[in-house]
């Protein structure tokens, strides 16, 4: 079969004749973005985003957490919140919220920030979901029409490559389980596994391989923050690149 594969494998990754799917990462939004696409990046950048826009920011996705990142904040007119500064901005919701409302922050994010500008790149309509967030922005993403796209961004190991991250999953899930239509079996799965955890996400949060990091840096207080399902209105919405509330 090898030399006779003539086939665009990517094709059977694409997901197309369903109107709900679900992927993973950077490559997932390449290989099977929708009309809409929702990224969910639960700890920390898409929390972040929803916190951010709720306080009426203008949130920047920046897809590299490097000296570039200020360069890019000053060209724009924005905060950078990178958390180098113990006392200053970062992707903890707290630091975002103390932030004067009405102007722009930049938020870096190898992971959810890629994302979300691969997807603006397809030319899809972008949006930023966390468990907070899930049931505004799936009857947002419901509204717009189209098929939709549900995108757990994941974390990436030492050597570059993906890291399925749990709590993505769960907030992936949590989206699509209010959506309606016809859901592919990815996406099927993860509104599975958000339905089979949603009476214990604290505890599944807390003792995940991200929440434990992040607990372990003394960012508890994220963590939970990050688990409250559906307590949120807010459905921020990428435009020319950067994020605002609708």
């Amino acid at each position: 079969m090898g030399d006779h594969l003539d086939v665009d494998v990517a094709d059977f990754a694409r997901q197309r004749e369903y109107d709900i799917r679900f992927d993973w990462g950077a490559e997932g939004v390449a290989a099977c973005a929708g009309d809409v696409v929702v990224v969910v990046d639960v700890l920390r950048f898409t929390t972040a985003v929803e916190a951010a826009a709720g306080h009426g920011l203008a949130v920047h996705p920046y897809r590299w957490k490097d000296s570039t990142a200020q360069s890019f904040a000053q060209s724009v007119g924005a905060v950078l919140a990178d958390g180098r500064e113990p006392s200053g901005p970062s992707l903890s919701y707290a630091s975002l919220l103390a932030l004067p409302s009405h102007g722009s922050v930049v938020l870096p994010s190898p992971n959810g920030a890629t994302c979300a500008l691969s997807a603006a790149e397809t030319g899809a309509t972008v949006t930023a979901a966390c468990l907070r967030n899930a049931r505004a922005v799936a009857r947002w993403a419901a509204s717009a029409g189209g098929s939709v796209t549900v995108i757990a961004c994941g974390e990436r190991w030492p050597d570059g490559s993906l890291r399925p991250a749990v709590e993505d999953l769960l907030g992936a899930g949590a989206v699509i389980a209010s959506l309606t239509g016809h859901c592919s079996p990815e996406a099927e799965t993860a509104m599975g596994a958000f339905r089979g955890m949603a009476t214990s996400l604290p505890v599944a949060l807390r003792g995940c391989a991200s929440g434990r990091e992040l607990i372990e840096k003394g960012w508890l207080q994220d963590v939970d923050y990050a688990a409250a399902v559906d307590v949120s209105d807010v459905v921020p919405v990428m435009s020319r690149g950067v994020f605002v509330a609708t």
